[in-house]
């Protein structure tokens, strides 16, 4: 029976709700069999997107940062990159996937995802199992003497502790090479080009049971 893993990232408001939805469907190889990507309507132009009040101009949460990213996405919807989706339709994407592929549900931290989703009620809590590729990604790729050789080296530091980062950026910077382009904080590619090469580098020769276990 060939297994399948549905990873969700989300991109949020000031208002804790989800303006930009991305979602990729892939077997343990890594190979994208399907993906999902919309602004949210109802969220995206009705709430200003996330920001920290807090970071500096220069910082990519800054206000400065949030009102081009707002532009990046109008020119996203113009170029069509982008819909933008109401949340029964999404709901109806993602039920017709577990019907279809019966996936376990994965996120970056899939705490925030999931919370943030049901306040969009953006319904995941129909897959029967899920897990966070980051605990995973930390117990299976974060302690290795390499990666933490690799942090260093490429100066890949926590701002405060200065300790190996463990975000899905440097994860995939670790498995793909140094020079890939910094992750966009965009849904549909964050999930597709960091999250899902990831998520395949762990699940390297462990049984679903086990990819379980390191994600709990």
């Amino acid at each position: 029976m060939k297994h399948y893993y549905l990873i969700v990232d989300t991109e949020t408001t000031k208002k804790q709700t989800v303006a930009d939805f991305g979602a990729v469907i892939t077997d343990r190889k890594g190979n994208i069999v399907d993906q999902f990507g919309a602004m949210v309507l109802g969220h995206f132009g009705k709430f200003d997107l996330f920001a920290d009040d807090t970071a500096p101009d220069s910082a990519f949460w800054s206000e400065q940062s949030a009102q081009r990213r707002a532009k990046n996405y109008d020119q996203m919807l113009e170029n069509g990159e982008r819909s933008i989706s109401s949340v029964g339709l999404i709901n109806q994407w993602l039920s017709a996937t577990n019907a279809r592929y019966n996936p376990v549900l994965t996120a970056y931290n899939i705490s925030f995802d999931f919370g943030k989703c049901r306040n969009t009620r953006i319904n995941l809590g129909i897959f029967n199992q899920k897990f966070c590729l980051m605990k995973a990604a930390k117990r299976a790729i974060g302690s290795l003497a390499d990666y933490h050789d690799f942090c260093y080296t490429n100066n890949l530091l926590t701002a405060i502790r200065k300790t190996p980062s463990m975000t899905a950026d440097t994860m995939a910077k670790y498995i793909l090479g140094i020079d890939l382009q910094d992750e966009p904080h965009t849904a549909l590619e964050d999930a597709r080009d960091y999250e899902a090469v990831i998520l395949a580098y762990i699940l390297n020769g462990k049984t679903r049971k086990e990819i379980l276990e390191l994600g709990r």
